[in-house]
């Protein structure tokens, strides 16, 4: 059948363009084959008539598979499609029959073979919203020919169809369609109907991780993922995508970026420096009970106030003094802050200065029974403060004493009211008054017989002494 050869190359063709398509959508192939029937009866109503010998409109025995040309076999058609853009697809497909009737008429049994390409829209593309329904229109072309008694008729045809994939999963579905063509020479081919039944299979999506998302659809084609993720991955399964979790392979909260935070301090545990206690965000996660600034890891004290020059413990002051050690320069013995922790340093005379003190103290005279001084007294003692001021911390005391003349008790109160007023005339000059004191001792302490003149004379004297 030299027509027969026609079909096959044309339909090689179709194969070979679809093939060039760029592959732009899941599973852009699909594959439908089974049963076809011939209809030539609503094409032919002006010269073919029904039994009453009436004329017939095309649609109203559209239906009547009485007029239908079968071939005897399950598959008699086979179309393959690739989709293109936009809910279009390009087809071809190649069809057998065997033609009995035209109409009501019955004719001698001619072959009928068809080479079609068509264009395919799918209507739930963007007007119908549906998953399991599928419908469609189509048009293109064939090559369409008769073959029998020895005699091959064959023909172009221009198709218009309609069509409808109903899926029973998500790749495996029923297709049922007609398709009329018009033929362009009708003395060779009438116009007809050609239906077609059978199982349609969609296929070539490429899914390289195979996660079960296609590559189309799968915003990390190259990893394994999740559907809910668009085929991303959640390695630590906490909900976030890898993409989005600070920490991938550990499970945490969306809170904390995808990490976890195992003390609850509201710090995640790759920043916390102290994970499973509860701290602050100061101390990077790290607890400070007694908020001295020192964790309480690192803290000697943690549970009282302390520098972190002390390891976060108070400075002790082991003398009292109110000197902390620190700062102490004598931290064993009590001190005063002036010497830096350290006990009042003695006061000491230069040698010089106490003879000169001991030499204007034995030239203190006074009147007879007096506390009076006598003449030319206060310059001594304008001497003795200008030594004793030199000596701004030193204390003096002023000690008076009596010979054994007259009453001891009379002795007594005079001693001390020389003693004092030598003490009020240093005062009187500017000498602090918490620094001198002044005593009297009577006839008690001699430093000389009193039984000789010159004895009781040296007995009768001030003495002035530096005291701590």
């Amino acid at each position: 059948m030299k027509h027969l050869k026609k079909i096959l190359f044309v339909f090689l063709i179709v194969l070979t363009v679809n093939n060039l398509q760029a592959q732009d959508e899941n599973n852009p192939w699909s594959l439908d084959f089974g049963t076809n029937a011939v209809d030539f009866f609503p094409t032919n109503h002006n010269t073919i008539f029904n039994s009453d010998g009436e004329t017939t409109g095309w649609f109203s025995e559209f239906a009547n598979t009485e007029h239908y040309n079968f071939l005897a076999s399950p598959i008699s058609r086979i179309h393959v499609g690739k989709y293109l853009a936009d809910g279009f697809s390009l087809g071809g497909a190649i069809s057998f029959n065997n033609i009995e009737k035209i109409g009501e008429q019955s004719v001698s049994s001619e072959v009928y073979i068809g080479a079609d390409m068509d264009i395919r829209y799918a209507l739930n593309y963007k007007l119908i919203k549906t998953k399991k329904f599928d419908p469609y229109v189509s048009f293109g072309g064939s090559y369409t020919a008769l073959a029998g008694n020895g005699d091959d008729n064959g023909t172009g045809t221009l198709n218009a169809g309609l069509g409808l994939n109903y899926w029973l999963a998500e790749n495996i579905g029923v297709n049922l369609q007609t398709v009329y063509k018009h033929s362009f020479d009708h003395d060779v081919f009438i116009p007809h109907f050609q239906h077609a039944l059978g199982l349609i299979v969609k296929f070539g999506g490429k899914d390289s991780d195979e996660d079960g998302i296609y590559d189309k659809q799968d915003a990390c084609p190259e990893v394994k993922g999740l559907a809910a993720f668009n085929g991303c991955p959640d390695t630590d399964g906490d909900g976030i995508k890898d993409s989005e979790d600070a920490c991938p392979e550990e499970k945490g909260s969306v809170a904390m970026n995808g990490c976890p935070d195992t003390d609850g301090d509201g710090i995640a545990d790759k920043n916390d420096a102290c994970p499973e206690v509860k701290g602050t965000k100061a101390n990077n996660g790290c607890p400070d009970s007694d908020k001295d600034g020192v964790i309480d890891s690192k803290d000697k004290c943690p549970t009282v106030k302390g520098p972190k020059a002390n390891k976060g413990c108070p400075w002790p002051d082991t003398d009292g003094d109110g000197i902390l050690d620190k700062d102490d320069k004598c931290p064993k013995v009590a001190g005063i802050k002036s010497e830096k922790g350290c006990p009042k340093p003695k006061a000491v005379l230069t040698v010089e200065d106490k003879a000169k003190l001991d030499a204007y103290a034995k030239t203190i005279y006074f009147n007879s029974s007096k506390k009076s001084f006598k003449s030319g007294v206060t310059a001594k003692l304008d001497a003795i403060y200008d030594i004793m001021k030199e000596y701004k911390d030193a204390n003096f005391t002023i000690s008076g004493h009596t010979d054994s003349q007259g009453s001891e008790s009379f002795n007594q109160g005079l001693s001390e009211r020389r003693a004092e007023a030598v003490r009020v005339y240093l005062i009187g000059k500017g000498l602090n008054p918490a620094r001198l004191t002044s005593q009297g001792f009577g006839e008690s302490s001699p430093i000389e017989s009193n039984k000789t003149r010159a004895g009781r004379a040296a007995n009768r004297r001030v003495e002035i002494k530096l005291v701590d």
